[in-house]
């Protein structure tokens, strides 16, 4: 499960779905050209969690779109998700590989060369750098200029996903930066039509990038 297409990575946030159903608004997304989910949640129960990861690994698995788990590294091992992701302040990465094991991915969110270099070296498969604007979904963001989110796409050999505050007006600011994906959250589940502003996103970032 190596060959991973992190063009328009979506990250949930039941929050801005206002009360919608989760797992629809997900297969919408899907149906609208996400080509990867990391399941997020920050306020729920381990057990609720881990109710909430079957049900949405049903529907990645359905469409084979991989299944990232966010911080929780024993959730992503007891429903058996395709990888896991990690912040700076989580379990280092390279404990988190030897755990998981080489063929799991592993992303680890980034905000400086350093922390991009160490990140690849422990073992990740890819990076999640941002924030690169500014966003109301995630409080503890770190600021990523556009020079340092360039010098890190430059420097390291693995894929580099995008992530803070990217919408379909902005996203073409992120051009010439030779970064792989963007990670999104609210300018695809905070929109009525799920499925149109994921297939508007994947357009605009494919004619704003150049590959």
């Amino acid at each position: 499960m190596k060959n991973v297409d992190y063009t328009l990575y979506l990250v949930t946030d039941r929050d801005v779905l206002r009360g919608r159903d989760l797992i629809k608004c997900i297969e919408e997304s899907i149906l609208g050209g996400v080509t990867l989910v990391q399941l997020r949640e920050k306020n729920v129960t381990s057990r609720e969690f881990y109710e909430i990861a079957i049900k949405v690994k049903e529907v990645t698995s359905r469409y084979n779109i991989p299944l990232i788990i966010n911080d929780r590294l024993d959730i992503a091992l007891a429903i058996d998700a395709d990888g896991l992701h990690i912040g700076q302040k989580d379990l280092p990465a390279s404990v988190a590989r030897k755990i998981l094991g080489k063929d799991k991915i592993l992303g680890v969110s980034a905000a400086t060369l350093q922390e991009s270099l160490k990140a690849e070296k422990d073992g990740a498969d890819y990076l999640g750098v941002g924030a690169v604007f500014s966003t109301s979904t995630k409080k503890d963001t770190r600021d990523v200029s556009y020079e340092t989110l360039s010098s890190i796409t430059s420097s390291v050999n693995i894929p580099v996903v995008a992530i803070g505050g990217i919408n379909e007006k902005n996203v073409t600011k992120l051009k010439e930066s030779n970064i792989d994906g963007i990670a999104v959250i609210s300018c695809i589940l905070g929109k009525e039509d799920v499925k149109g502003a994921a297939e508007k996103m994947l357009d605009r970032f494919k004619e704003g990038i150049s590959f």
